[in-house]
């Protein structure tokens, strides 16, 4: 069908008007986006703000270990730092607890390691390490001078520290348990850091509470585990402030 002149002369008519209106909102469109994106910026500078806020009242804690830390077996929220993070919440505490666990680590790792995990800066530092020393049968002297530089290096950061000691397999035989047993109060005394004798105290050895390998917690374990150390942890962060 051919349009009329009518037609053609009302769309350009039509298309004009719309033109001068665009050119007329135009000033007025702009002034209107400045203002949302100074109110998107303000936005964003508030979030920020109560951001910052919340991230400064939240208490940092690495938890440096093996694989009682890192949780072998377990789902990531039934682990050491999961449950511990969850425990401190129910007492009114924002803690974010690192998990600087690894599987079959031997102080010697956690020394290695602890450079850059130090990197997130964390005020307090569980010390969990030997476990796999004593497995391996290692000279107890080396575990007391690995988790001896752990402690050093920990102080000079400035972070607080609680140090949980292990006790040796009873199949390495008393000679070797004697050795291994006093290295952790011994190094708990000669940096005078508040020490958390036994890891597994009230789990090792129940079968209910571990997993089939008789060796790693279950999630049950674990809860048993925090429980116990939970009171040394608040008290090493009220004195930390």
């Amino acid at each position: 069908m051919t349009r009329s002149y009518f037609d053609k002369n009302r769309d350009f008519r039509q298309g004009l008007g719309a033109r001068r209106a665009v050119a007329a909102y135009g000033p007025a469109n702009r002034h209107f986006n400045a203002l949302r994106w100074v109110s998107l910026i303000v936005a964003a500078v508030l979030v920020a703000f109560v951001t910052n806020g919340v991230s400064a009242n939240e208490r940092t804690i690495l938890a440096l270990g093996d694989s009682l830390v890192a949780g072998y077996g377990l789902p990531e929220q039934d682990n050491f730092p999961a449950q511990l993070e969850a425990a401190l919440a129910k007492k009114g505490i924002a803690a974010r607890v690192i998990n600087g666990g690894v599987s079959g680590d031997t102080s010697a790792g956690g020394l290695r390691r602890l450079g850059w995990l130090m990197a997130e800066k964390p005020e307090m530092v569980i010390v969990e390490l030997g476990a796999n020393d004593g497995l391996r049968g290692l000279d107890p002297a080396r575990t007391f001078e690995n988790i001896d530089a752990i402690l050093t290096q920990t102080k000079k950061s400035g972070a607080s520290i609680l140090l949980t000691g292990m006790l040796a397999p009873p199949n390495l035989g008393r000679e070797y348990a004697e050795e291994f047993n006093v290295v952790f109060p011994r190094l708990a005394e000669k940096h005078k850091v508040p020490f958390y004798p036994f890891f597994l105290d009230g789990v090792a050895a129940d079968p209910a509470l571990n997993q089939p390998d008789g060796m790693h917690p279950n999630a049950k374990g674990i809860s048993v585990i925090v429980e116990r150390i939970l009171p040394q942890v608040l008290k090493v962060l009220d004195e930390t402030g």
